[in-house]
């Protein structure tokens, strides 16, 4: 499959990920898009990574730009870093997919590319290398991980979690050893837990069964009050409660968003539809990926500057768009996909109640949900599919026979059906991998896996063994 410029930047097999073609995207990036006189550059733990930002490193220089090497950061520390000083970013990282894949994700000084900064990059693509241009020398900010440590150690407070064990499954995040830093620094024991000499794609929202079995295994045995992760970049948060369950992102974002008082959520139409029972003034649904949701979350804000508003997406990367309070001191808004702040809001709001995380959960309308994903198949594939599912009435009940009958259709981002007795199935091709995603929905949890059993393995069916569906 070759290289995508989508929702994420740039992704592709690393051996496409030619330096003629990453050269190419960031000369297109510097001349499109704002970018304050410097780029900020970041990456994950790739094998690939290192290399890669050397290209992006030597091109930005070559432009008459400086470059600054953060070296190997969360994704969310890089934008952090990079909006304080008004400077544009590029973080080399694949996220969750596997290791023979990697990519761009690119930062304007206001943060996330959007859409219309992605036409301006592709119309830009095939520009000449600059000419005559001064090469600055290259400069390094290590402290970029430590300041975004920092922001939630002044947020929340040295003793927030105070006497609580915390499993971190290390991995081959990008933030293994960050996690344990916030842990500690929040007064917490951080317990390091499966960390990896080779990458690991961990997706979020589709966590491989041996790691969740693992998971539980963990928490058992180490009386652990809760367990935090990433994916690889750390722009999504992986947590578990105490008895090893995991507590999906669509439900995080929710308790992010009540322990910072937020009035105003932007979601994707895809996240647990629990939020619009929880009292909040307003929830707006975008289609899937952050600039979407960034999209509505600065409309709400033209609309009225002092609306308290935040985004999350179903993986869990959440975004602050409002000056917050800890309980500390002040959170400054972050209007990028954060992974450290629907970790620590909902354990720390948990200990000052006196509770578990999985109390919290408890507590929350019972709504459950279930993900998984069809990997290895071409998009176009997976989107003519949904698409005939779309169209023919008749070949969309062939396909969820046995789910009863259809009381509405939604199809802001892919087929997302819901059925008389309020389950739902949401069909989507991934818009930057090889991949095609099944959410489900229903009442009680095993019900919802039972859905997504059921038609995940119909889709696998149609996808793989189907080349002309």
């Amino acid at each position: 499959m070759a290289p995508k410029f989508g929702t994420s930047g740039l992704r592709g097999l690393v051996v496409d990920l030619t330096d003629a073609l990453v050269a190419d995207h960031i000369r297109a990036f510097l001349r499109a898009c704002p970018n304050g006189g410097a780029i900020h550059v970041g990456r994950d733990l790739r094998p690939s990574s290192p290399a890669i930002a050397k290209i992006v490193l030597d091109t930005v220089t070559a432009e008459g730009l400086l470059a600054v090497d953060c070296g190997a950061v969360p994704t969310p520390a890089l934008a952090l870093g990079s909006m304080a000083r008004g400077h544009a970013a590029v973080m080399i990282t694949g996220s969750h997919i596997p290791a023979d894949r990697n990519g761009l994700k690119f930062y304007v000084p206001g943060g996330e590319i959007s859409k219309d900064d992605e036409a301006a990059i592709r119309a830009a693509l095939g520009a000449s290398p600059a000419r005559d241009r001064t090469v600055i020398a290259q400069e390094t900010a290590p402290d970029t991980a430590k300041t975004y440590v920092e922001r939630y150690r002044a947020a929340y407070g040295d003793a927030a979690l105070s006497g609580w064990r915390i499993g971190v499954y290390q991995h081959s995040s990008v933030a293994r050893d960050l996690m344990a830093a916030v842990v500690k620094a929040l007064g917490g024991v951080p317990v390091p837990l499966g960390r990896s000499s080779r990458f690991i794609p961990v997706d979020t929202e589709a966590v491989d069964r041996e790691v969740a079995h693992d998971i539980r295994v963990w928490c058992k045995a180490g009386a652990l009050d809760a367990l935090i992760s990433t994916d690889g970049d750390a722009d999504r948060p992986l947590m578990a409660d105490h008895a090893g369950d995991i507590v999906p992102g669509d439900v995080l974002g929710p308790l992010t968003a009540k322990a910072l008082g937020a009035s105003v959520i932007v979601t994707p139409v895809s996240s647990n539809s629990m939020v619009d029972e929880m009292g909040f003034r307003t929830v707006h649904r975008t289609r899937i990926g952050s600039p979407f949701v960034i999209a509505k979350m600065e409309a709400c804000q033209a609309k009225d500057p002092d609306v308290s508003v935040v985004g999350y997406e179903a993986n869990g990367g959440f975004l602050l768009g409002f000056a917050a309070k800890g309980p500390a001191g002040p959170l400054a808004p972050l209007m990028t996909r954060d992974c450290l702040l629907p970790i620590i809001a909902p354990l720390v709001m948990a200990r000052e109640q006196g509770v578990r995380l999985a109390d919290l959960v408890a507590g929350l309308p019972s709504v459950f949900t279930a993900a998984d994903r069809v990997t290895e198949v071409p998009s176009d594939r997976s989107s003519a599919l949904i698409a005939t599912l779309s169209k023919n009435a008749g070949a969309r009940a062939a396909f969820f026979e046995g789910a009863g009958e259809v009381a509405g259709i939604d199809e802001t981002d892919g087929l997302r059906v819901t059925f008389e007795t309020g389950e739902v199935v949401h069909l989507r091709p991934s818009g930057n991998a090889p991949e095609c995603r099944c959410y489900a929905e229903a009442k009680s949890q095993a019900a919802a896996q039972g859905l997504l059993d059921r038609y995940l393995a119909r889709l696998r069916d149609r996808l793989t063994t189907e080349p002309g569906a």
